[in-house]
């Protein structure tokens, strides 16, 4: 009896189809997965709260969130009026969940590793803007638009929504008179 050769690894041409096929959801997850983690962290820093509350609040969202961007998706492909049937709808949703835990992680992995010490929130930030530049630019091997330009809008968005979180984590504590 002969066996079945192993089988191949993909071409790097069905790999790119492959990633092609499900970007928005991989931009999608990972934008907002960097954006609303570097909130969290920009935001509790901002109030100046204990950093276990940074690590205990980023992991609720990257579960939370992470699992409820994914439903969305599956449900906001499944109201379609042809809607997929509900394995591709699935796929979908699990690679934006999958897009928005690996990449949420990436500014709260600053919480996570010992001995960093005050360094932490600025390592964060400039984890997460360059998860932000790195993910925007990878669009344009996809799309028509400049490494710079994709990578330097989708910079733009996430490094305003941090603004507005650390900005009302500072205000916060001040009107509740909170100090950490």
């Amino acid at each position: 009896m002969a066996s079945s050769p192993p089988p191949r690894p993909p071409s790097a041409g069905k790999l790119r189809a492959t990633l092609g096929a499900y970007l928005p959801e991989i931009v999608y997850g990972a934008n907002d997965g960097v954006v609303t983690t570097l909130a969290v962290v920009a935001g509790v820093a901002g109030a100046q709260l204990p950093n276990q509350i940074i690590v205990i609040l980023g992991l609720a969202n990257l579960v939370a969130d992470g699992f409820s961007m994914g439903a969305s998706a599956l449900l906001s492909e499944r109201s379609r009026p042809s809607p997929l049937r509900f394995g591709p709808a699935g796929r979908k949703g699990g690679v934006t969940t999958l897009g928005f835990v690996l990449a949420g992680c990436i500014p709260l992995s600053a919480y996570l590793v010992p001995g960093l010490g005050d360094i932490r929130f600025a390592l964060a930030t400039f984890l997460a803007l360059a998860t932000l530049f790195l993910v925007g630019a990878a669009r344009s091997f996809f799309t028509t638009r400049s490494f710079v330009k994709a990578g330097a809008e989708m910079l733009l968005i996430g490094s305003v929504a941090a603004l507005f979180a650390y900005g009302i984590g500072l205000v916060g504590a001040r009107i509740t008179g909170f100090a950490g």
